[in-house]
């Protein structure tokens, strides 16, 4: 989380009470995914891209009840995360009356608080392992190794090597059959090629499922 980022409080010092249940937060590691992808998507060329960051981060927040919205502070964008039940689906604004712990709201400053260069780098990062898989392996290893970093890319901006055993179950049962239009040949060897990237990269393949 940068260091601009706080949950908010009465007193308005950036500095949150202790809740009266943690349950009820939003977890920091939640609050730094929606943070990194929303800096992702002000960042993105493509806007189909931009979407794609901005719908996982809507997704992630739903998961914890929670929305998010960019706020204008004198020329300064904020990210602000707020408990879903203190909006008003209807008439799209906050009820002050639903606030039970004003505690539970996290704003994030986002004008200067993240160096695009970072993102840059995970990305060259990536790509890096790909074409070198594509240069050892061929090119049927190597589409798919770039069809990986794609789904890494627009969903997780991450490096390959801290993707999960639960993200690359979502790779393989869900992007690479629905949204990759992979050729026969690269459907064959997907597995091989996962196992090629990490390879690559000098880490172990995280466990995943496979479709049945």
């Amino acid at each position: 989380m940068s260091d601009q980022s706080h949950r908010t409080d009465e007193s308005g010092d950036g500095h949150a009470p202790a809740s009266e249940s943690d349950d009820d937060e939003l977890p920091d590691d939640i609050v730094e995914d929606a943070e990194r992808l929303t800096h992702l998507e002000r960042e993105a060329h493509d806007p189909d891209e931009a979407t794609a960051y901005a719908d996982h981060r809507e997704d992630l927040l739903e998961e914890h009840d929670f929305t998010s919205r960019i706020r204008d502070d004198d020329g300064d964008d904020v990210l602000v995360l707020h408990p879903e039940e203190w909006h008003d689906a209807a008439e799209g604004v906050i009820r002050t009356d639903r606030i039970d712990d004003i505690s539970r709201a996290v704003e994030i400053q986002l004008e200067g608080a993240e160096d695009p260069d970072d993102w840059d780098a995970v990305e060259t990062h990536n790509r890096d392992l790909a074409e070198r898989v594509r240069e050892s392996d061929g090119d049927v290893h190597g589409d798919n190794a770039e069809t990986f970093v794609d789904f890494v890319s627009n969903h997780y901006a991450k490096q390959i090597e801290s993707v999960t055993g639960e993200e690359l179950t979502e790779f393989r049962t869900e992007y690479f059959v629905r949204n990759a239009w992979p050729s026969e040949r690269q459907r064959a060897v997907i597995d091989d090629s996962i196992r090629l990237v990490y390879e690559t990269a000098n880490k172990s393949v995280p466990e995943y499922d496979r479709p049945r």
